[in-house]
């Protein structure tokens, strides 16, 4: 920190020391960071009053170090004794007489806090007295966070080249956005609605957070109050926490069903906020009669039976639907997929296994411990007489069966024989499960390794059938190694061919709108051409040494780098006369057809790439389709492309100012083309209404005559009846 500041910290605290102000400094964060600017920036913003101030008590610091004691007259900056001047210099000497009055008092405030004591003055002490260091602290946390918001503010504002391509966001407009803003009653009124209406939508962050708030007491349910209708020990010793855990369970479930009736859906594609259509379409679905089901408080029979029945819960396992809810959101939410099928894979296994588990020991106890070889050994013998012996050893025989290993004590009983017949049975499906499973999600997991390779594969066959130089092959070798090492390996346009053109224009340029922003090409087009030129662009790598386009070749793409460095060389392929980064095009002059141009089509530059090099490529094609309805851009690209002529000398100007001639005769008949299609177009559609008036008319006429038809046969039948 500066002298500068210290003196800045005396201005704003005249009770602190010189130590203190260097302390004080020290707490703050270093000038070289975003918040050290802007204090920096703060300070040196001062006002020139305070800039007087400064400098005085500047005097006033050194000479405190020093031991020394002046007049606040002899420290003064300010003038004491102006010349006489005109009205509007007397205004200045006015104002600065009272600034320098101001100091004064500071200063010989600053004097009576000093010691008086001849000669040699004692260290002042690091901070004098509560009110001092009071406002340290005070001063400390509002420029933190005036400087943390400042911060805040400029990271969340929006990049201009996103916010002009994706356009203002759509803003949900009230109801009743057209009242009177001075009507306050209604305000007030509108205010109440907003608060007593509160909707979830089933897409947003929030709705997820719950599913995993109320999938916590699901799973507890389902693990545990099956191991406590089993294990009675294990019920007993913590009765307490156990209901703790079981009311705030209800009381969640409780809130849930609450929410649920709360719950958007969307109606024609917009969310559904009316309250009685909400509480309709929950109320008639299987999950609320389920989920009222799992709320009877069916525990109200512990009076009778006492607190250690757990079983009279069961009916809280019917809420499961919540917590595969969230599974199934969370699969889709994560950036790891196959990872997470595997963990909830696992975890179903472990539910299963912890299931059969408990079910085996009630099957012992309910056949009687010890009672054969097959049963649980009885609890009497020291050595299997305690809960975490009781649940391991479960636990082990219930994974020895499900996984079909076998090497547990045969059944002895028939219900015995009946349930291990059933757990092999299960055993076989989760076997089954867990090898189809697992094995599909590592070949997904490899999927994009196995297809590259695959690619790699076919093009060494081929390289070896067709006797290709060591050295070519080397080379392709090590363009497929860049690609897979830098991950460009994906074919972007097949992973995004699902989304909407909208939706890939958009990921396009968020992905590479480092690179978009540098382009000259798109830093004013228009909204719409930017979407249409994104999608046409096609990536492409180029090895080091290898030539984007030679001079004289007919020119068929323009290219945008995106990574890398590209030369301008001559023909030696050698001297270099320019460096192309990354942002910049080129290719544009020889696919634009400009008029004058010497070399009509042809490339006017050796290009080449002097390391691994990114590229966008954009087909002459593909150009003049999206800038036909963009004139302006195409104004802007052939302008571009004349002032580079115009440098190199390659513009006929006398043939420029011929095709700007007949342009006006081309844009007559371009207009005219224009307007026979519009014709074309109303023609078709009148052509179109007559059939259909003819169609409806001829069905109308059809109709009238089987009427009378029928009118016809009801008259004569009426005659032939009245005939004796």
């Amino acid at each position: 920190m500066g002298a500068g500041h210290e003196e800045g910290c005396l201005v704003l605290l005249p009770d602190i020391s010189p130590q203190g102000c260097q302390v004080l400094l020290s707490l703050l964060t270093p000038l070289s960071s975003p918040w050290g600017r802007q204090w920096e920036q703060c300070w040196y913003s001062l006002s020139p009053a305070q800039a007087c101030a400064r400098g005085l008590l500047a005097g006033r610091m050194t000479a405190k170090s020093n031991g020394l004691h002046r007049s606040p007259a002899a420290l003064s900056p300010c003038p004491s004794a102006p010349a006489p001047a005109g009205p509007d210099e007397e205004g200045t000497e006015l104002s600065t007489t009272r600034t320098c009055s101001t100091q004064d008092e500071a200063s010989s405030e600053l004097q009576r806090r000093a010691p008086v004591a001849g000669g040699e003055q004692p260290a002042a002490p690091l901070f004098q007295g509560r009110r001092a260091l009071a406002r340290i602290v005070r001063l400390v946390l509002v420029l933190r966070d005036w400087a943390s918001k400042s911060l805040h503010e400029e990271q969340q504002r929006p990049d201009p080249f996103l916010e002009r391509f994706q356009g203002p966001e759509l803003q949900m407009v009230a109801a009743d956005a057209g009242s009177d803003p001075e009507d306050e009653e209604t305000e007030e009124k509108s205010k109440k609605k907003k608060w007593q209406i509160f909707v979830v939508d089933p897409a947003g962050d929030w709705y997820y957070r719950w599913l995993a708030v109320i999938a916590v007491p699901v799973l507890y349910n389902w693990c545990l109050l099956v191991a406590r209708a089993c294990f009675s020990d294990l019920q007993k010793t913590y009765v307490v926490l156990w209901l703790v855990l079981d009311y705030v369970s209800d009381c969640i479930y409780i809130a849930d069903i609450v929410i649920r009736l709360r719950t958007g859906f969307l109606e024609q594609g917009l969310l559904v906020k009316d309250l009685k259509k909400l509480r309709d379409n929950y109320i008639h679905t299987l999950q609320f009669k389920l989920d009222v089901l799992s709320i009877l408080p069916t525990d109200l029979a512990y009076f009778a039976v006492g607190l250690h029945r757990p079983e009279l819960r069961f009916n809280r396992l019917l809420h499961f639907s919540r917590m595969f809810e969230f599974f199934d959101r969370t699969e889709t939410r994560t950036s790891y997929p196959n990872i997470f099928r595997i963990s909830n894979l696992v975890l179903y296994i472990l539910v299963i296994i912890h299931w059969n588990a408990c079910i085996y020991y009630a099957i012992s106890k309910a056949i009687g411990f010890g009672e054969d070889s097959w049963v649980y050994p009885n609890v009497t013998d020291p050595e299997y007489g305690y809960l975490t012996r009781e649940y391991v050893y479960c636990l082990y025989w219930s994974t020895l069966t499900l996984t079909t290993i076998g090497e547990t004590p045969p059944p002895v009983r028939d219900e015995e024989y009946l349930f291990v017949i059933f757990d092999f049975l299960i055993g076989v499906l989760i076997f089954a499960t867990i090898v189809g499973n697992v094995g599909s999600m590592i070949s997904n997991m490899n999927a994009t390794r196995a297809e590259f390779q695959a690619k790699i594969d076919a093009i060494k066959h081929y390289m070896q059938f067709r006797k290709v130089s060591k050295d070519m092959e080397t080379k392709v070798i090590k363009w497929f190694d860049y690609l897979w090492t830098n991950k460009k390996a994906v074919d972007e346009r097949e992973v995004l061919k699902n989304l909407p053109d909208k939706l890939r224009a958009e990921i396009a340029i968020n992905v590479h709108l480092e690179t978009l922003k540098k382009v000259r090409i798109f830093q004013d087009c228009e909204a719409g051409l930017l979407v249409e030129l994104v999608l046409k662009l096609r990536p492409q790598v180029f090895s080091p040494g290898d030539y984007i386009c030679r001079k004289g070749d007919i020119g068929k793409e323009m290219y945008i780098i995106k990574e890398g460095k590209l030369a301008v060389v001559a023909d030696d392929g050698t001297t270099q006369y320019a460096l192309l980064t990354a942002g910049g095009c080129f290719g544009e002059i020889s696919i634009l057809n400009i008029k004058g141009s010497k070399m009509g089509n042809r490339r006017t530059a050796n290009i080449r790439s002097l390391g691994y090099s990114d590229l966008f490529c954009l087909s002459k094609e593909d150009l003049m389709e999206a800038v036909t309805e963009y004139p302006d851009a195409k104004k802007v690209l052939e302008e571009r492309g004349r002032e580079i002529l115009t440098k190199e000398g390659l513009l006929d100007e006398s043939a420029a100012e011929a095709s700007m001639e007949g342009k006006s005769v081309e844009e007559k008949l371009d207009r005219l083309a224009l307007n026979l299609d519009t014709l074309h177009t109303c023609f078709g559609r009148l052509l179109r209404e007559y059939n259909d008036a003819q169609m409806k008319l001829k069905q109308r006429i059809t109709v009238l005559e089987s009427q009378l038809r029928q009118q016809d046969l009801e008259d004569f039948s009426d005659s032939s009846d009245s005939l004796p």
